[in-house]
């Protein structure tokens, strides 16, 4: 199969790029930092050329990260969403019909929750003077009363928190519009916190565990933020690639005609708290030990933890690096300046 992958010199782009080479399929790339093959997006001829021939498009191009300020919405808006759009138009200009997109966790915004009065329940956005008298558990919307986190299904409401998210639930509606006005197929995968290999260090856009292992190569302490016991699924990037391959390939085996937008969760199934990720790191360095700081950032939230299953049923996805094995090798893994 020829695929045309946007983002492919990004930290999980070049992975996918790899992935699919190792799996016997043609890559033709685009990211803006491709060297002579540079393209963007966002260029509608760049992206017409780039679809001539191929048989599927596997769109990782993004701006990540939670964002900085109010100022960053115009880019978010403009690489994400504004991208998608002139990718997907050339698409349907080029008669190419199956698109595997990279969406994320935080579409589902505060993850699953049920109040033992009340059932299952969507709590609203944690307030800036919770988070600063150091009440981080999201209440019950309905009485206020402690709520027990759960795991979120492909189904669960999504109800993004902040500008990236945004975009990411942006991003899968256009795709499904798409899908339904051309007889397309889409698949979104929800990717949890990737990690691994190549994860851009040292900007205020990069993950939580590239923030640490930059701390402590510099032999400072990690600094976690609330308590430590806000709980994330870490999955590897290469697990991640492997679930792009297995997504691409079982549209190819699709009937076309599909005409809809099918999502899957792309995490491990072991959820972890972020102080416990942080000591894993601080182990492998040995030490300094981490540092639980209270502090906190607006739109950021409690516990997202996600079920897997749909993903090993349907496209027979498992990770199979060990999160043990997976930050050892991170720990040493050579550092990268893309995002």
């Amino acid at each position: 199969m020829r695929v045309l992958l946007t983002g492919s010199a990004g930290f999980i782009g070049s992975h996918i790029a790899e992935a699919l080479a190792a799996a016997g399929h043609e890559v033709r790339e685009l990211d803006t930092r491709g060297g002579e093959d540079a393209g963007d997006v966002r260029d509608a001829d760049t992206v017409a050329r780039r679809l001539r021939g191929v048989d599927a498009v596997c769109h990782q191009a993004a701006m990540v990260g939670l964002g900085v300020d109010v100022f960053d919405l115009p880019a978010y808006a403009d690489v994400n969403v504004r991208g998608t759009a002139v990718l997907l138009a050339e698409m349907a200009r080029s008669g190419v019909r199956r698109l595997v997109l990279a969406s994320s966790m935080v579409v589902y915004g505060e993850g699953a929750y049920s109040c033992d009065a009340h059932g299952p329940v969507s709590p609203g956005p944690r307030s800036e003077r919770d988070l600063r008298a150091g009440s981080y558990e999201p209440p019950c919307p309905v009485c206020g009363n402690p709520l027990t986190p759960g795991v979120v299904q492909e189904e669960t409401a999504l109800d993004p928190r902040n500008v990236y998210a945004d975009t990411k639930v942006a991003q899968e509606h256009l795709a499904a519009s798409w899908a339904r006005m051309t007889g397309a197929s889409v698949t979104a995968l929800r990717y949890h916190n990737v990690y691994g290999p190549r994860m851009p260090l040292d900007t205020p856009y990069a993950g939580v565990a590239a923030l640490f292992r930059s701390r402590l190569e510099r032999g400072e302490p990690p600094l976690v933020f609330e308590d430590g016991q806000q709980r994330r699924d870490f999955v590897h990037v290469r697990d991640v690639a492997h679930a792009n391959v297995l997504a691409l390939e079982a549209l190819e085996a699709l009937d076309r005609g599909r005409s809809r937008l099918r999502a899957y969760n792309i995490a491990s199934g072991t959820p972890r708290s972020i102080a416990e990720m942080a000591h894993a790191l601080a182990e492998v360095y040995g030490g300094p030990e981490p540092q639980v700081t209270g502090g906190y950032r607006l739109g950021d939230v409690r516990h997202i933890v996600a079920s897997p299953e749909r993903a090993r049923s349907e496209l027979g996805y498992t990770a199979r690096v060990p999160f043990t094995t997976g930050m050892a090798e991170f720990a040493g893994a050579t550092v990268s300046v893309s995002r």
